[in-house]
This record gives C-alpha cells, sequence and structure tokens, in this order.
C-alpha cells in the first residue's frame, strides 16, 4: 500500500488522506461526505487558496484573473474544460485579482490571465496569457509531471 495522498475537500476545506490508488474511484470528504473532485475550477480567497497550495498533496494549478479582463473571460471555458482534463491528478483554483489584491500582490501578478503552478506550498512555473484547453492541459502536465 502507497503513502496516503493528503486532499483538500473543495467543499469544506477539510484535508483528507486518500490512497493514491483510489484517486479515480471518486472519493468523498470523511467530514462532508461530498466527492473530493468536482471537475471544475474552485473560486478562492486567501485562506482557501493558502490551504489548498499547502496542504494537497497533487499539483495545484492557479489562474489568477479579474473580471474586467477580456482575454480572462475568453479563457474562463477553456480553463473549466482543463479542471475536467487535469482532475484528480490535479486542483484547479481561480483567484480574482481584484476581489483577493493581497494574493495578486504576494505572488507579483503583472498581467492576467496569469497561470501558475504549486507543488507543495511553492510555485514551479508561471505561464501568462490566455491559452485554450489543450495548451493549457499539455502545459500543466509538462510542468508538473503527470500524465
Amino acid at each position: 500500500m502507497s503513502d496516503p495522498l493528503h486532499i483538500v475537500c473543495p467543499h469544506c476545506d477539510a484535508v483528507n488522506r486518500v490512497e493514491r490508488a483510489r484517486l479515480d474511484q471518486v472519493p468523498a470528504c470523511g467530514k462532508c461526505a461530498r466527492a473530493l473532485f468536482v471537475a471544475e475550477p474552485l473560486d478562492v480567497d486567501s485562506a482557501r487558496f493558502t490551504k489548498h497550495i499547502s496542504r494537497n498533496d497533487i499539483p495545484v494549478l492557479v489562474d489568477f484573473w479579474a473580471e474586467w479582463c477580456g482575454p480572462c473571460k475568453m479563457m474562463a471555458p477553456a480553463y473549466h474544460l482543463a479542471a475536467q482534463k487535469l482532475e484528480p491528478g490535479v486542483r484547479l483554483l481561480k483567484v480574482n485579482t481584484e476581489a483577493v489584491q493581497d494574493l495578486g500582490a504576494r505572488y507579483n501578478i503583472r498581467s492576467i490571465p496569469t497561470l501558475a503552478l504549486f507543488l507543495g506550498g511553492r510555485e514551479v512555473a508561471r505561464q501568462a496569457g490566455a491559452m485554450d484547453a489543450s495548451s493549457i492541459v499539455a502545459w500543466t502536465k509538462s510542468q508538473a509531471g503527470v500524465s
């Protein structure tokens, strides 16, 4: 049996232990009993962002965006589709840099949309500019080392 992975619930933010082999078996949260993977990006505030990037043992992809940004709005459906293709191997988050300005400042986000990939709580890759779903998936897999 492999070491369990820590997976943060997208609903209640409880940290769950899940065997890697069970990721594809629709695991449920031990606290709220809802699915740990919802195949869509999660809109997060600072506290949820910190919990998800620091406590998930899977890569976390973050879309830094803003409501007024045309390219961000154009990329939103592609990012949603990428979530369907990348989960359960990668958790996808969305951070509205207008609503959560501290994160934009902390991560020195200068252009949007910007995708940032986190592993073990650290940013390991960044890509600015709108991308289509297949490009998001390919870039994420190449940077995160997941298949």
